[in-house]
């Protein structure tokens, strides 16, 4: 496109759409070179669709901690504008999603965050994650990205024996971007909550947090979410005191999948509907529903409370 016709905005545009204070923008631009490079007929300095690209990285690495001058190298490192890729047909069970030959490898594809993950660039997976929720959702991020990129470590490690710093590393930057999304919605759907928990000796609490923020921010479902490692007795505790129309129990290990307490659940009025996720779980009592998939969670929970 012609550089007269190409869109172009102005500094408070950009301030307005980013949040930022004018003034932020211009020390930006006066100390890394972040400014507008379109100069007008009349002299007026306008930011381009690239400008605006390296401003919106900029952002996503500080408001993660990134030192500003890393975040503005990393940003400057932008070179063309990125364009969406279309939908892929499908997505391998354990890799990114599958790409026609010749699209472009998107900025923050599974397989460049995968990579991002093994050289421990926590700046660089933080801004994918935000980039997948805000523009994707949750459940295709943890679909299509956080999946995938778990793989890719967990091959690594049985070809290696290493990388659980790159695990710890991964988990902690989903945790901390999925985690702020479960807040009380302003209008629940319905007036008891989800409560969602690990079986007793289960640590792995991601799952949990994905199918709650998916809850929450798709679906205006209220959850609590009581983590990992949740001793039955306070399970119980929890119920009683919380009377919720859903609880959910995730098993990632069948060493931790015992069904036995499940069927010793207090049973409360208005009963509460048992699901079970995970790979861990067999052989689960009677009326205790057996999820597949995170959206299988999502799909059951929400037609029990509506």
């Amino acid at each position: 496109m012609p550089e007269q016709q190409a869109p172009s905005y102005g500094i408070g545009a950009v301030a307005r759409r980013f949040g930022l204070p004018a003034p932020t923008l211009r020390t930006w631009d006066q100390r890394y070179g972040l400014g507008p490079s379109l100069r007008t007929a009349g002299g007026h300095r306008r930011y381009t669709e690239l400008d605006v690209q390296r401003i919106e990285e900029m952002h996503r690495l500080v408001r993660s901690g990134a030192p500003a001058a890393e975040a503005a190298e990393a940003a400057l490192r932008i070179l063309v504008v990125a364009q969406r890729a279309p939908a892929p047909e499908r997505a391998e069970p354990d890799g990114p999603p599958v790409q026609h030959s010749g699209w472009e490898e998107p900025v923050y594809s599974a397989s460049r965050v995968a990579r991002a993950a093994l050289a421990l660039d926590s700046w660089f997976v933080t801004a994918a994650l935000e980039t997948w929720l805000r523009d994707q959702g949750v459940a295709a991020t943890w679909n299509h990205l956080v999946v995938p990129v778990f793989a890719a470590i967990s091959r690594r490690q049985a070809e290696s024996g290493a990388g659980i710093d790159i695990e710890h590393l991964f988990s902690e930057r989903v945790l901390a971007t999925l985690a702020p999304l479960v807040e009380r919605p302003a209008a629940p759907i319905h007036p008891r909550p989800v409560l969602l928990a690990c079986a007793e000796e289960e640590q792995h609490s991601l799952p949990l947090f994905a199918l709650a923020a998916a809850l929450t921010v798709h679906h205006r479902v209220e959850c609590r979410v009581m983590g990992a490692r949740m001793p039955y007795d306070a399970l119980v505790d929890a119920m009683r005191r919380l009377n919720p129309a859903v609880v959910f129990l995730w098993s990632q290990q069948p060493g931790t999948g015992d069904p036995a307490p499940l069927a010793t659940l207090p049973r409360l009025r208005p009963a509460s509907v048992v699901m079970a996720g995970g790979p861990g779980w067999s052989d689960l009592p009677e009326g205790v529903v057996h999820l597949r998939s995170l959206d299988d969670a999502i799909t059951s929970i929400c037609a029990v409370l509506r």
